[in-house]
């Protein structure tokens, strides 16, 4: 089981090159995670978001670690491919506390998470990083930190400087122990290339309509793309058209693009 964790993040590592971007559709439940899968995804990414509305509370570290942790065990429980975990700040009120969800999200299985700065100071989530790092030594496994800056996504600071800002932080996380970084927000091919130049480790953007491409992406040095709550918000979209149809026509016409009661229910063959 040592063996084949290992096996598995070392994988996941390797999906990140710019020459053929690790694209993430991130999922929320199992059953998203398996639907994902199976449309040829080469890892698994969850969401934060889709995961804390499945339980009906907002977004925002609202979730306890226990609820966020057993779903990423059950997601990673249910797909062969690596599992990647959205944990926002850590799920801690301090370095400790992230270091304590660390270990719990390696127990569950996950090879790599998502941690955030938001609006915390710079200096705080350096020292969840570095603990973070400790923690996936101390397990044994080459865990991927992809540290998140929110400076574009929550406009922070200049508008002016928040490029130069936004390459600081960056380089801080790398020494703090960042594998990856994560910067959205952005959408603009020549910031993303200057990101891209100036971040020395994996970066990792936040896709959706408006934005190039994955393979544009690609060639402005993207090593990695998500679309964070995107797919959930688009399921959840789904749900509201065809109750409003119901409601307001009580014609069924949204229903006639879903996926297959056999082909969904043979997802899952069995417990596993």
């Amino acid at each position: 089981m040592i063996t084949a964790h290992m096996d598995k993040a070392l994988l996941f590592r390797s999906l990140h090159d710019s020459a053929r971007p690790l694209a993430l559709a991130n999922a929320w439940d199992v059953a998203s995670a398996r639907v994902i899968e199976a449309a040829g995804a080469p890892a698994i990414a969850t969401t934060s978001a889709g995961i804390s509305w499945s339980f009906g509370h907002p977004d925002g570290e609202t979730l306890s670690p226990d609820r966020a942790v057993d779903v990423i065990a059950r997601i990673v429980a249910a797909v062969d491919v690596p599992v990647t975990a959205d944990i926002e700040g850590g799920y801690g009120q301090d370095a400790a506390g992230v270091a304590e969800t660390i270990t719990r999200v390696l127990e569950a299985g996950a090879v790599g998470i998502n941690i955030e700065d938001g609006t915390r100071p710079p200096a705080e989530l350096r020292a969840r990083l570095t603990a973070a790092r400790a923690a996936a030594e101390r397990a044994g496994v080459s865990l991927f930190l992809n540290a998140r800056t929110d400076t574009y996504l929550f406009g922070l600071g200049d508008p002016a400087t928040r490029l130069e800002h936004t390459l600081e932080r960056a380089r801080e996380y790398v020494d703090a122990g960042a594998d990856g970084i994560f910067v959205p927000g952005v959408t603009d091919p020549a910031t993303i290339a200057e990101l891209a130049s100036g971040i020395s480790v994996p970066l990792n953007i936040m896709a959706g309509p408006g934005a190039p491409d994955v393979a544009e992406l690609g060639g402005l040095g993207v090593a990695r793309v998500s679309l964070g709550s995107g797919v959930a918000q688009t399921a959840y979209a789904a749900t509201r058209l065809a109750a409003q149809q119901l409601y307001d026509t009580g014609d069924y016409h949204p229903l006639a693009d879903t996926i297959p009661f056999p082909e969904l229910n043979g997802l899952f063959p069995y417990p596993r």
